[in-house]
This record gives structure tokens, sequence and C-alpha cells, in this order.
């Protein structure tokens, strides 16, 4: 550790309050949130940590352990302390276009479109459109990704004659969410949440790790007094979140 960064790591800790690992710990906070220590940064090892601050190791090993375990650091055996990547993330509550969530974090977005078809659904997608089985409806599969990273798998069944252009749009530029909040007024959304082990296809168009899992968000959307469309998005477990605020 080189001497600038002792003497500011020791002027910093001297005007933190609480114990020991708490005052590293905000001090490591304010570092990145000041992007001063920007995602991927090294930090400095257990024992500079010790050694320039006079603690013992087991007190910076709990505040960094901590922050490791709140996702904000990422350890591995051998390699050091980084700054973790920020999550991409998306909103529970509401309905918005992906896209934009991507760019507002500064990011590229782009997409892969898999499927655009006429489809006939099975009966649990039947089920879930309250539709007949075999009922042709607009059917499509895209991977949104953020700075070439997929974050989204969207699997989504349109119901023609509430939306009877959904199957000629591009949706390279423009996405589904977008397209609909145009021409089908929102008049009711319902959203449930999964953990899922990932199938074989969503495994290798997510690039997910081995023993990764999806949180699922399932999507239901009326408009015009009917199921306007029905969507299962998979997410990659370890690096999306989904939040949202909700006032009374």
């Amino acid at each position: 550790m080189n001497s600038a960064l002792e003497k500011e790591l020791e002027k910093a800790l001297q005007s933190e309050q609480g114990p020991k690992y708490q005052r590293l710990k905000s001090y490591i906070l304010k570092q990145i949130g000041n992007n001063i220590w920007p995602p991927s940064f090294l930090l400095p090892t257990e024992l500079e940590f010790s050694r320039t601050l006079s603690m013992s190791r087991m007190t910076v090993n709990r505040a960094l352990r901590e922050l490791a375990n709140e996702g904000i650091l990422v350890r591995t055996a051998g390699a050091g302390t980084y700054v973790a990547e920020p999550k991409s993330s998306g909103h529970l509550l509401e309905i918005h276009n992906i896209a934009d969530e991507v760019r507002q974090r500064n990011h590229d977005y782009s997409c892969q479109l898999i499927v655009n078809k006429l489809d006939k659904l099975n009966s649990k997608d039947a089920a879930r459109m309250q539709l007949a089985t075999g009922t042709k409806v607009f059917h499509t599969v895209i991977v949104h990704l953020e700075n070439n990273r997929p974050i989204q798998i969207e699997d989504r069944y349109v119901n023609p004659e509430v939306v009877p252009d959904y199957g000629t749009t591009d949706f390279t530029v423009t996405t589904p969410a977008e397209f609909l909040l145009k021409v089908a007024p929102l008049q009711e959304a319902e959203h449930r949440v999964q953990a899922r082990m990932p199938t074989a296809e969503h495994k290798k168009l997510l690039k997910l790790k081995s023993s990764e899992p999806c949180l699922v968000l399932l999507r239901r959307t009326w408009s015009l007094g009917k199921i306007a469309s029905v969507a299962t998005m998979y997410h990659p477990g370890d690096s999306y979140e989904l939040s949202d605020v909700f006032t009374p």
C-alpha cells in the first residue's frame, strides 16, 4: 500500500464513528460511492489494511466479509478482493421499457430476436391467457442485453384481438413493452416472482454458470377488458435484482 493511501486511510477512519470494522466498511463504501474505487478495483489485502490501520486481521476480515455478503465486494481465493460489478435491476410493481432502464444506467442496450411468429397455445399458456387451447396468438422470444451481457429472456404471448399489429412490429428497434404501452392502454397488471433452475436453452442464452438459478418474473396485462399479454421473463439470479418502492 502506498504512503499516500496509508495517510488517507488513517485520516478517514479517525473521522468515522463506531467499531473499527464498521469504520472500515464506511470508508470503503464512500470510496465506491464516489467512484474512486470503481467496479473491478482491487482493494488492499487484509494484511495491508491491518498493518496500516493497526487493526487485527480478524477485524479487517469481518469488514470485507460483510461487504462481500452484501454484494458490494467480490472475494476470490488467490486473486484478492474486488469491487463488485453493480447488479442490473428492473421494476417489480411497475411496467417499464427495459431498454430505457439500461440506458438510464448509461449502459448500451441491444437485443437478440429468437422467435417472432403466430403460434398455437398449449393448455398451460391458454389457461394463463384465458383462451381455448390451440388458439393462435403472437409469440416472441427476445434476449435483452446490457453492455452485450444477457440480462433477460422475454418469452411473451400476445392476443391478436387486442393488439392486431404486434406480429408486424420490428422488435429490433423497439421492445414489446414499449410497443404495448403505446397501443394497448394498460388497465391491470399481475406480477409473480419465482426462483427456478434454468433449462439448458435458458442457461445457454443467459450465459449462466452451471449452478446459477434464474430469477423469473411472470406477468399478465389487461387492456380493453381482456388479457392482452402474458410474459415470462428469465434473469440471471446472481447478477439481476427486481426492486421497487411502494408508498401507501
